[in-house]
């Protein structure tokens, strides 16, 4: 059983990217995004001008915060051999509603790939008042370039 990290979310939360579950590497390193070769954390520098990319995930989920940004994953826990989506089985859902509730800024949902938003949306449906994007994972396993998945990412973080 494979199970997510807790939110990153505060008070002044207002776009919360959502991933479907952390993948092997990141499970190791016990952080969000955490393999080498996941374009997620190179896009948010470069959509925000910043030149270095801390290799400190706290620096990392501190900048996110500043931009009132969190992170937290669709599914609370799975089966899955790997770290391919395709593989899930038995998934639970996280509980958006009570996180809703707490955290009533956040007016914005950006789906890191199709898979996510088909798990939240499922269960969730399009939620009144709330702006969904679904963007191109940023996985190694999605082949698309970086120059074409930050353009794309980029319409969304505006």
């Amino acid at each position: 059983m494979i199970n997510s990290f807790p939110p990153i979310i505060n008070k002044n939360t207002k776009i919360v990217i959502l991933g479907t579950i952390p993948g092997i590497a990141s499970l190791d390193k016990n952080e969000y995004y955490g393999n080498p070769r996941n374009h997620f954390w190179s896009i948010i520098f470069t959509f925000f001008q910043q030149e270095d990319i801390s290799e400190r995930f706290s620096d990392k989920i501190t900048f996110l915060q500043s931009k009132n940004i969190g992170l937290w994953d669709v599914l609370q826990n799975c089966e899955r051999k790997g770290s391919l989506d395709i593989n899930i089985k038995n998934q639970i859902v996280n509980d958006f509603e009570t996180l809703f509730k707490k955290y009533k800024y956040i007016d914005t949902l950006i789906f890191n790939g199709k898979e996510s938003h088909r798990y939240f949306y499922k269960k969730y449906g399009q939620i009144k008042g709330m702006t969904y994007y679904v963007m191109p994972s940023t996985s190694p396993a999605n082949t698309m370039s970086f120059k074409k998945k930050l353009e794309l990412w980029s319409t969304s973080l505006q």
